[in-house]
């Protein structure tokens, strides 16, 4: 399993026959949901289902998180009490504001994980951060809010429906600018915390050249993980979020030759001259292939 997950697949905590599914798949990780994908009523055995498959579930083949219900819905409290005694990897909190969230479902973590014995601190969090209309004015809060947090990602479908839209596309098909800004700042934001930029999801899970097109814009810009909402779009992601061998390759050029020449401010390489921020890529490259980056 990559240190970095490239998937992150999306599985109804309520289905069971779904989450055994998943669990034999190839995704890096994966959310078993309560918000979103669960109705009222099936909530409880949500929790109960959760819970089973996290404690049968092989830890070295995927993360295995929880996207618990929003803070305000007083279902997230009920949420972590079911599941963190089953040591998810982590919980995904859905519709996340600003830090002030994180720091709340911190607090949150450290009195169940206490009351519970586990070590503080062994759950991580991930964040849907751009939901709701103030989010968007949050997302450069998450920095030094908590070692907790591991990453954040955004999504349209909420936050067009937050701000009663009627479409999130414009008349091309293509993203409308509210939404593009939205997924700019997500980037940011987790870049400026320190934590990984995951992508959202591609919803038609049938259109491969579409999801592929998608992924490739999302890494060309930051992203270093993408949303699924199928299985079969698994594979596609975790191809397109695979740095290729020669792209490793130049990347450990580029380390090398300025750690032999440490004072050097440019180098010159395949007739391109090189500065800070190609070797700042080229260390993230190595980190993101589960290299060992020479100080």
């Amino acid at each position: 399993m990559p240190t970095i997950p490239r998937s992150w697949l999306f599985v109804p905590a309520d289905s069971e026959k779904k989450i055994a599914k998943a669990l034999g798949g190839e995704a890096d990780a994966i959310i078993l949901d309560l918000e979103d994908s669960v109705a009222e009523a099936n909530k409880s055995d949500a929790r109960k289902i959760a819970a089973a498959a996290l404690k049968g579930a092989d830890r070295d083949t995927a993360q295995l998180w929880v996207r618990i219900n929003p803070l305000d819905s007083r279902m997230a409290e009920t949420d972590l009490r079911a599941v963190v005694r089953a040591r998810p990897f982590g919980v995904m909190l859905p519709k996340s504001e600003s830090g002030k969230d994180i720091a709340t479902l911190r607090r949150m973590l450290d009195a169940e994980e206490g009351a519970r014995r586990i070590r503080i601190g062994t759950t991580k969090i991930s964040a849907v951060a751009t939901e709701t209309a103030a989010s968007l004015f949050g997302l450069g809060s998450y920095a030094d809010v908590s070692k907790r947090l591991v990453a954040l990602t955004w999504g349209a479908e909420d936050l067009s429906a937050a701000l009663g839209a009627s479409s999130k596309f414009d008349a091309d098909g293509e993203l409308s600018f509210t939404y593009k800004l939205a997924r700019s700042l997500c980037l940011a934001g987790a870049v400026a915390a320190g934590v990984q930029p995951v992508d959202s999801l591609f919803a038609d899970f049938r259109d491969d050249d579409g999801l592929r097109a998608d992924c490739d814009r999302g890494r060309r810009e930051g992203f270093t993980g993408k949303l699924a909402i199928h299985p079969a779009q698994v594979p596609i992601i975790n191809a397109a979020f695979t740095p290729s061998e020669a792209e490793i390759d130049h990347a450990r050029q580029v380390v090398e030759l300025f750690a032999a020449n440490p004072g050097a401010g440019t180098i010159g390489l395949d007739g391109k001259m090189l500065d800070r921020p190609h070797l700042l890529q080229a260390r993230r490259v190595l980190e993101w292939a589960g290299e060992a980056v020479p100080g």
